[in-house]
């Protein structure tokens, strides 16, 4: 492949030979050619989470580009691994391509239409499951748990451990039953705190409640990780409101009371929500 990207014409093509280039040793730029997976990594759960905070704001401009910093470090993954002579950008997407295949057959077959009816989305979410498991059954991993991703955020491994043991029946009936869990949990925190415990006990009981909640999320189709981002921002919004209504007089929350701080927050919640 030339590594002109100038004489290129598919975008995806262009934006292979640039990082090719700028991989080269000769002539390459510095800090590309010293990158290795590990060093990359940050950068790329980075970038996942930027795409995750732009469609958030409903920022489309913002997202185009966000989706294009994160193609990149497809591309950068890719290009170490050819260079390691492991695979290569054409492998990474002709795998993804079989796998979409694989799991779609009442899309995809032979002749090209579905070999499976499925009813409706729900139903298509469980052959989906059902595929995965499979194929992790495949890699050797027979453990329901097993192939879960450790480095994944807490909250969103916590929702996939409560998904996947679902499956074989272990789950809480209903939401109520679950309501009833996060406030015993939270009772557990409260007698802990009450009784001075250390803080291995409370990080035990915390993180048990925050468990709870997570698996409260899934029982009502609610993704925890984006409910708690969404928490993040609006949290965020109405401080900066406070921080603004002090500072236009001439103060800040240094020299603000607890008492005029509330008074804010509650501005905020009606002016910025």
């Amino acid at each position: 492949m030339t590594h002109d990207p100038e004489s290129i014409a598919r975008p995806i093509d262009r934006l292979l030979a640039i990082m090719a280039r700028l991989r080269d040793p000769q002539g390459g730029c510095p800090w590309d050619v010293e990158q290795t997976f590990a060093t990359v990594a940050p950068h790329t759960i980075e970038e996942a989470y930027e795409v995750a905070d732009a469609i958030e704001r409903d920022d489309m401009a913002d997202l185009r580009d966000e989706l294009g910093d994160l193609l990149l470090q497809v591309v950068f993954h890719a290009r170490m691994a050819e260079e390691a002579a492991l695979f290569d950008f054409d492998a990474v997407a002709t795998a993804i391509a079989d796998k979409l295949v694989r799991r779609h057959p009442h899309v995809f077959d032979a002749d090209g239409v579905g070999t499976v009816s499925v009813i409706d989305a729900a139903e298509q979410t469980e052959s989906w499951e059902a595929q995965k498991t499979r194929e992790r059954a495949e890699k050797a991993h027979h453990g329901v748990l097993d192939g879960l991703t450790v480095g994944l955020p807490a909250t969103t491994r916590a929702q996939k451990m409560g998904n996947r043991v679902a499956r074989v029946g272990f789950d809480w009936p209903d939401p109520t039953r679950l309501l009833d869990k996060v406030q015993e949990e939270l009772d557990e925190v409260r007698a802990e705190v009450n009784a001075g415990a250390g803080q291995a006990r409370l990080v035990d009981e915390v993180g048990d409640l925050m468990f709870t909640c997570v698996q409260l999320a899934r029982k009502l189709n609610v993704d925890a990780e984006s409910a708690l981002r969404h928490t993040n921002r609006k949290f965020e919004r109405r401080f900066r409101y406070l921080e603004e209504r002090l500072d236009a007089a001439g103060r800040d929350t240094d020299d603000a009371s607890l008492e005029e701080m509330e008074q804010l927050w509650q501005q905020a919640k009606t002016v910025v929500g």
